[in-house]
C-alpha cells in the first residue's frame, strides 16, 4: 500500500450524491419554511450552533415529532448541567419508531449470527411481537418509570423487548452476556430493576457458552425483581431450572400469548428517562447514564437522517453488541425507516472475512465497524473487493477510537473506489457521535469531516481558549439534547459535574485530544488523560500508534508516560508480536527510526518491551490509563475493575513487568 498523509484528499462525492443527500434536502426545506440559505454544510453548522433553539426547534418540525402535549419552551436555560429541552412536551420513542411500518416495503430488521441463519422480520412482524411483548410486561405489572433489565446477546428479541419497553415509558438497561459476572450486577443493581430478560446462553468463536446458571446469579442479587423473560437462544428446549421460577415467563409463551389490538403509547415527559447506560467501569462501579426519551429522540434522528444519510432504501449495520451505546444507535436506525442489520458473534470467525460476507449477503448499504477492525484487515492483506459483492455499500462508519489515515486508504483500495468513509467521535455519555461524517463534504485522511449539527465543539487550552490548527482538550460550549439528564442514584448530580464540568466551568470537558483545523475538519489523537507530555509538548497516543501499526511484525501496541518528579517522564512502548515473530534489538532500532521519521524525536519511546497480550475493555478499547496506574504501583482497587475487561488476564504482563523494573 502506498503512503498517505494525514489530511491528504481521498474521495470527493459527486453531485448526484450531493443532492440526493438528506441533508441537502433539509437545507431546502429551511429555505421554503424558514427563509434561511446555507451556501454549504460550515455555514449551517455556524447557524445550528449560533442559533442552538431555532435549529433544534427546525429538527422536531422537520420531522414531525409527534407530542400529546406540545411544548412552550424550546431550552429552559443556556447553564449546564441543568439544561432542559422542551420541557412542556410529552413524547414516546416507540410511537416515532412505527410511523414507518404503514409506507415500507423494505423488512425493518435482518438478524443472523453464528447460530441463526439470516432472517428478515417484517414492519408486520415487529410490530405485532412488539404488542404481546408490550402485553406480556403490562400483564407482569410494568409501568412508567420501571427499570427492565436484559442480559441479551444483540439478537432480534433484545431490539422488540426494548421497543415494549419503551412503548410503557418504562426503562431499558441491557448487557451483552459476555459481561463477567459481577460486571453485570455492578451495573443492574444500581437500578433496581423490576423485570429482568435473560438468555440461556450464546455462541461466539464457534464456541457455546452456557449462561444459565449465570443468570440465575444475577436474578438472585436483584431482590426488586417482580418477574423474569427467559429466551432460549441456545437450546429451544432449554428449562431455566437454575431460575427462580415465580414469575418467569418463557419468551415463546409471551409471543403467543397476544392478543389482537394495537401498541398502547405511554407518553411521557421529553426528559423523562429512555435508557441507562454504563461507562466501562474500569475503575469502581460504571456510573449509570441516564438519557431522555425526547433528547434521543432528537439526536438521533438528526444524526442518523443528516450525518448517516439513512433512508427507506438503506440497509444499516453496526458490528456492537448490547452493552455498547453503538447498539442504542443502531436501533435508532429503525427511526429513519431504514433497515437495520444485527450480528451476534465474533467479528474474525471462522475469519476475518466474515463481516464483508455479512455485507455481500444482507446488501448492506452502510457498514459500521471499528477502527481496530479495519486495521486488522489491513494488517491481514484482506481484500473484500476481490472476494465479494459490495455493489450495494456505500459508506463504511468508523468508531471506538481514530482511524489512522492507512485504514481511510486501505478501504478505497481494498474495498470500494466510490465509497464514502465516516469516521466518527462520541461516546456513551451522550449515545451518539458528535464529530462524524456528512455526505456532501470531500474525505481526508485521517480526518473526520465536521463537527455535527447543533453541537458547539471546540479545542480548548488549558486556560480555555478556541484553539484552531492546534491540539486541546474537546470541549461543548453549549447544551446538546442528549447530554445525560443525570446519573441514577446522584441526587445532587456531584458525579455528573465531577465528570464532565471539573476542568472549566459550564462547559463540558468530553476527555478527547481535539484539533479542529482551518477546513474545519477534525483529527483525535486520543483520550486527554493518555497524552504523553514531552518536554511540555502534548502528544496524543494515535500518532505513536500510527507509525508503530506500518511495522508488519507487530500485532497491536500501548504506550504510557509515566511521570518523575526528579527526571524526564518514563514512556515505555509495549508490542505484541504477530505469531512467528519476536522482538529484536534490531526491530527495536526499526520501530524507533520509523516513529522518529514519521512523528519527531519527541515521540520516540523510552524504552520497547514485548508482552503477549494488551488489556481491552468489553467493547475492545484498550486501556493506557489502568497500565499507566500499574506501573506507578497504585492499589488494585484504584487501578481497574477486572469485570470490565474482555481480557483481565493480560494485566499480568504489566504486573510482572513493575515488580521486574522496581518502579
Amino acid at each position: 500500500m502506498k503512503e498517505v498523509k494525514e489530511g491528504e484528499l481521498l474521495w470527493k462525492p459527486s453531485l448526484e450524491r450531493k443532492e440526493d443527500a438528506k441533508i441537502n434536502h433539509y437545507m431546502q426545506w429551511l429555505q421554503e419554511h424558514k427563509n434561511l440559505h446555507f451556501q454549504d454544510y460550515h455555514s449551517l453548522w455556524n447557524w445550528s450552533v449560533q442559533e442552538i433553539e431555532s435549529f433544534w426547534e427546525s429538527i422536531w418540525e422537520y420531522f414531525d415529532l409527534q407530542a400529546k402535549k406540545d411544548y412552550q419552551t424550546v431550552l429552559s436555560s443556556h447553564h449546564m448541567p441543568g439544561a432542559k429541552w422542551f420541557p412542556e412536551a410529552t413524547v414516546n420513542y416507540t410511537e416515532h419508531i412505527f410511523r414507518n411500518r404503514c409506507h415500507s416495503d423494505q423488512p425493518a430488521i435482518i438478524h443472523t449470527s453464528e447460530r441463526r441463519k439470516v432472517s428478515e422480520v417484517s414492519w408486520h412482524k415487529l410490530y405485532k411481537d412488539t404488542i404481546a411483548i408490550q402485553q406480556t410486561l403490562k400483564r407482569l405489572g410494568i409501568q412508567k418509570g420501571d427499570r427492565v433489565v436484559a442480559y441479551i446477546p444483540n439478537i432480534y428479541e433484545a431490539v422488540v423487548a426494548f421497543l415494549a419497553t419503551a412503548s410503557l415509558g418504562a426503562v431499558w438497561s441491557s448487557a451483552s452476556p459476555d459481561f463477567g459476572t459481577q460486571s453485570v450486577i455492578d451495573r443492574f443493581q444500581q437500578i433496581e430493576p423490576t423485570l429482568f430478560l435473560t438468555v440461556d446462553g450464546y455462541q461466539y468463536g464457534g464456541k457455546i457458552f452456557d449462561r444459565t446458571d449465570v443468570a440465575a446469579e444475577i436474578q438472585s442479587s436483584l431482590p426488586t425483581l417482580k418477574a423474569t423473560i427467559a429466551i432460549s437462544y441456545l437450546d429451544d428446549q432449554a428449562t431455566f431450572s437454575s431460575l427462580q421460577h415465580q414469575h418467569v415467563v418463557h419468551w415463546e409463551k409471551a409471543i403467543s400469548q397476544a392478543v389482537k389490538g394495537d401498541i398502547e403509547y405511554t407518553h411521557v415527559a421529553f426528559n423523562d428517562p429512555l435508557w441507562v447506560l454504563f461507562s466501562s467501569g474500569t475503575t469502581g462501579k460504571p456510573k449509570p447514564i441516564v438519557h431522555s426519551q425526547g433528547g434521543i429522540l432528537l439526536e438521533h434522528f438528526k444524526a442518523l437522517t443528516f450525518h448517516a444519510d439513512l433512508g427507506e432504501s438503506d440497509r444499516f449495520f453496526w458490528f456492537t453488541t448490547t452493552g455498547w451505546m453503538m447498539w442504542n444507535f443502531l436501533v435508532g436506525g429503525l427511526l429513519t425507516g431504514s433497515t437495520i442489520i444485527l450480528y451476534d458473534g465474533n467479528p474474525a470467525y471462522p475469519s476475518k472475512e466474515r463481516l464483508w460476507q455479512l455485507a455481500e449477503e444482507t446488501k448492506m448499504t452502510v457498514f459500521g465497524t471499528s477502527a481496530s477492525y479495519i486495521t486488522a484487515c489491513m494488517k491481514d492483506a484482506i481484500k473484500p473487493s476481490q472476494q465479494y459483492d459490495l455493489s450495494h455499500l456505500k459508506n463504511i462508519s468508523s468508531t471506538g477510537s481514530p482511524l489512522p489515515p492507512e485504514g481511510f486508504l486501505w478501504c478505497y483500495e481494498n474495498v470500494k473506489k466510490d465509497l464514502w468513509i465516516a469516521s466518527a467521535s462520541g461516546g456513551t455519555d451522550v449515545c451518539t457521535a458528535f464529530i462524524l461524517g456528512v455526505p456532501t463534504l470531500p474525505v481526508y485522511a485521517g480526518e473526520l469531516q465536521c463537527r455535527g449539527l447543533g453541537a458547539k465543539i471546540e479545542a480548548f487550552d488549558d486556560n480555555g481558549v478556541p484553539l484552531i490548527e492546534e491540539v486541546g482538550e474537546l470541549v461543548l460550549t453549549e447544551p446538546f439534547p442528549s447530554m445525560p439528564i443525570y446519573f441514577w442514584n446522584d441526587p445532587d448530580g456531584e458525579r455528573l459535574r465531577e465528570s464532565y464540568f471539573d476542568m472549566f466551568s459550564g462547559i463540558w470537558r468530553h476527555g478527547d485530544y481535539l484539533k479542529i483545523t482551518e477546513r474545519n475538519t477534525c483529527v483525535i489523537y486520543g483520550r486527554s488523560d493518555a497524552t504523553i507530555n514531552r518536554g511540555g509538548v502534548r502528544i496524543g497516543t494515535s500518532e505513536i500508534y500510527r507509525a508503530v501499526d506500518r511495522i508488519p511484525d507487530i500485532e497491536d501496541s500501548l504506550i504510557v508516560d509515566i511521570p518523575s518528579p526528579d527526571s524526564d517522564s518514563f514512556v515505555p512502548l509495549f508490542v505484541v508480536m504477530k505469531d512467528g515473530y519476536s522482538l529484536t534489538d534490531n526491530l527495536k532500532r526499526k520501530i524507533n527510526q520509523h516513529i522518529r521519521a514519521h512523528c519527531s524525536p519527541r515521540h520516540v519511546p523510552t524504552a520497547i518491551y514485548e508482552v503477549p497480550d494488551l488489556p481491552r475493555t468489553l467493547n475492545g478499547k484498550k486501556l493506557e490509563i489502568p497500565v499507566k496506574k500499574i506501573l506507578q504501583g497504585k492499589p488494585m482497587e484504584q487501578i481497574v475493575n477486572k469485570g470490565s475487561l474482555h481480557n483481565a488476564s493480560a494485566l499480568d504482563a504489566f504486573f510482572q513487568f513493575k515488580e521486574k523494573m522496581k518502579m
